[in-house]
């Protein structure tokens, strides 16, 4: 029986997990969360009423994005040559750095203002926070991004990938998050040509092809979505 990741599909820590069991070959079944739903079977598995949460035989709950990654390499799934984790503790220790960023500080000034704003205001119900898109949120998202791109551009053209000579759990939080925002139209990726090729390797990777297709109901993607080649 395959485990149920429990998810939003276009919250980038969801994505993430889609992305690292597809990569470590780990198939789950997707049921979507509606967090302000306030489900009680969600609520008992995740008592914080956030997605995502990987649902395990027993009713056992992995919560979070960190968690998942914790739980992927603690049960050690999947083929060695495509661990996300590197052996070195000093490689560890970036990987494990920039995964935080691109969880916790990208998220925080770019991916979930635009989520939110563009995205999630349109389901949500008036009196749960839907709504009018908050101009000055996007405006900051906006000039967000660009020094986040820049970052990744600059980590992009020193390593072969973003923490080093390997694909990480870096790269696929990194892509995860830029994920949402291309979709929206909302990266300028012709201001830094490195971290758009870096980007254009991640999402030609198979874990990729099942996000890819995902589609918010009444909005079309740009068109660097989908495009293998932009």
């Amino acid at each position: 029986m395959n485990p149920i990741l429990h998810h939003r599909p276009f919250c980038p820590h969801s994505r993430f997990v889609r992305l690292i069991l597809a990569e470590r070959g780990v198939e789950a079944d997707l049921v979507e969360a509606r967090p302000w739903e306030r489900q009680e079977d969600f609520l008992r598995m995740n008592p914080e009423g956030t997605a995502p949460v990987l649902e395990l035989a027993d009713s056992v709950a992995v919560v979070g994005a960190d968690g998942v990654a914790a739980w992927l390499e603690d049960t050690d799934h999947g083929p060695a040559d495509r661990r996300l984790m590197p052996e070195a503790l000093v490689a560890r220790i970036e990987v494990r750095r920039l995964t935080r960023w691109f969880h916790g500080k990208f998220f925080e000034e770019v991916s979930s203002l635009l989520v939110e704003e563009k995205i999630d205001k349109r389901f949500i119900p008036a009196e749960h926070g839907g709504g009018a898109p908050n101009t000055a949120a996007l405006r900051a998202a906006r000039a967000n991004i660009r020094y986040h791109l820049a970052y990744i551009g600059w980590l992009a053209a020193r390593n072969d990938w973003l923490a080093g000579a390997a694909l990480s759990y870096a790269d696929l939080a990194a892509a995860a998050h830029l994920s949402v925002v291309d979709y929206l139209g909302e990266v300028p990726w012709n201001e830094e040509p490195a971290a758009r090729d870096w980007y254009a390797r991640v999402k030609s990777r198979p874990c990729f092809r099942a996000l890819l297709n995902d589609r918010v109901v009444g909005m079309q993607p740009s068109a660097t979505y989908a495009d293998l080649d932009f």
